[in-house]
């Protein structure tokens, strides 16, 4: 064989380890999610390209046999096309077997590195930068490959299907897209700059919902305003003035028995006609929607939708009402702080390393705040004053304190027993001693 013949070999198995570099590389680093938009738009090949991903076995075994038998014929063609012709150069300043020898190693090396070059770096990162189109480009190559490799695809496939089983591993991939795929997937578009940073957090905040309750975001029992039934004309008028909202609940007695809700739109049409105000009459009184408070807020946002409604107050077990919750405040967990600064005043930051918390702030707040992974017995609170109380074993007092995280929680206020205020301040980074990750300070200590 000439080494003009020997050239051109190496040069024609170069690019069939090409080939099968980039058929390996592409469907392996094709996005389903794009297949299937390019299916939908009428492209069959990506149609063969998904199909492939579910049973890549033969498709995979096909690669490793051409570049397998590939790489073993460069090595003998490459040490025909140079070993001699190296050894003839490295003759005059070395023995004979000296010079064979160089020549096979010099050989070597430089067919290898061709291959290494040509047939697999330079393939793979081309194959990676265009996944999808190189896969739907080579899937009918391939699948004629599969059929000419029939015998030995069949053999090496099974071969290979009894050796998983014998390790318990899978022999198909996960397909399922999980939350973490798509928070992952979010970030590094965030990274990428294709989404904005707050669009990104919005889609971290949705993930939440099926996790948060209720109870995390509602208005507390103590801040709920409301009227009673028999409250006459001129206390309702004081009550809206002084505590304007959209929804008010109408009770019996007390905030226990709560036999309806009246919207404010009502009241103001009838301020404006010049209109007594009295709740007795039951087309001003709506059916409130009442939610336990261990629903998630997923399950509170399906309960609105099924009743169509934006407003429900929430009881617990012994059916004692201990809050309301509004649509308004389900969807500010998920918009975070694209609703504006008056509905994040639960969490203000003072400086870089210190933080005013009230103490009803929902305690996934104030982990995201904290850039804080967890909170000791998380199953057992809410929010940020029922950290301090599972923390102390019982209701705070002013300067009382916890260390925990590498920040130290002060109370600040607090009145009839509610935690009003909380400062949270990041303690210098010191290492803390062995099993005494947190800390509580008694007050006065």
């Amino acid at each position: 064989m000439t080494s003009a013949t020997s050239l051109l070999l190496i040069a024609i198995l170069i690019a069939l380890s090409a080939f099968f570099s980039l058929a390996e590389i592409s469907l392996a680093a094709s996005r389903r999610l794009r297949l299937r938009q390019m299916a939908d738009e009428g492209d069959v090949r990506a149609l063969l390209v998904l199909q492939t991903q579910e049973q890549p076995g033969d498709w995979f075994t096909v690669v490793q046999v051409g570049i397998n038998a590939v790489a073993i014929l460069g090595g003998i063609v490459g040490e025909e096309a140079f070993g001699a012709g190296l050894a003839r150069l490295f003759s005059p300043w070395f023995e004979p077997e000296v010079a064979r020898t160089l020549g096979f190693v010099v050989s070597f090396v430089l067919v290898t590195s061709l291959f290494i070059l040509f047939a697999d770096l330079l393939p793979r990162r081309i194959g990676m930068a265009q996944p999808e189109k190189l896969a739907i480009r080579l899937v009918r190559p391939m699948r004629v490959c599969v059929v000419l490799f029939r015998p030995l695809v069949w053999f090496y496939s099974r071969t290979a299907d009894i050796l998983l089983r014998m390790l318990g591993l899978p022999s198909q991939r996960d397909d399922r897209v999980t939350t973490a795929d798509i928070l992952a997937l979010a970030e590094a578009g965030t990274q990428a700059g294709a989404i904005a940073a707050r669009e990104q957090q919005v889609i971290a905040n949705l993930f939440e919902l099926d996790t948060r309750a209720v109870a995390s975001v509602m208005t507390l029992r103590e801040r709920v305003a409301y009227f009673l039934r028999d409250d006459p004309d001129e206390v309702i008028r004081a009550r809206i003035a002084a505590e304007p909202f959209s929804t008010y609940p109408v009770c019996e007695r007390d905030i226990d028995h709560v036999v309806g809700y009246v919207d404010a739109k009502d009241l103001f049409q009838r301020l404006l006609n010049a209109r007594s105000i009295t709740l007795a009459d039951e087309r001003l009184v709506r059916k409130v929607l009442i939610v336990p408070d261990r629903l998630t807020l997923a399950e509170v946002l399906d309960q609105f939708r099924q009743a169509h409604e934006d407003f429900a107050v929430v009881v617990n077990e012994y059916s004692r009402v201990v809050g309301a919750v509004t649509l308004n405040d389900v969807m500010s967990t998920v918009m975070g702080d694209l609703l504006g600064p008056a509905d994040e005043e639960q969490i203000v930051r003072r400086d870089d390393n210190s933080w005013l918390i009230d103490g009803v702030a929902p305690i996934e707040d104030v982990l995201h705040a904290l850039q804080l992974d967890e909170l000791p017995s998380a199953d057992e609170y809410e929010t940020l004053a029922g950290f301090l109380m599972v923390m102390l074993r019982r209701v705070p007092r002013r300067t009382d304190s916890v260390k925990f995280g590498g920040y130290l929680f002060e109370v600040l206020d607090v009145d009839s027993y509610r935690i009003d205020q909380v400062m949270v301040t990041r303690l210098p980074t010191t290492q803390p001693p062995p099993g005494d990750e947190s800390q509580v300070l008694r007050a006065g200590s």
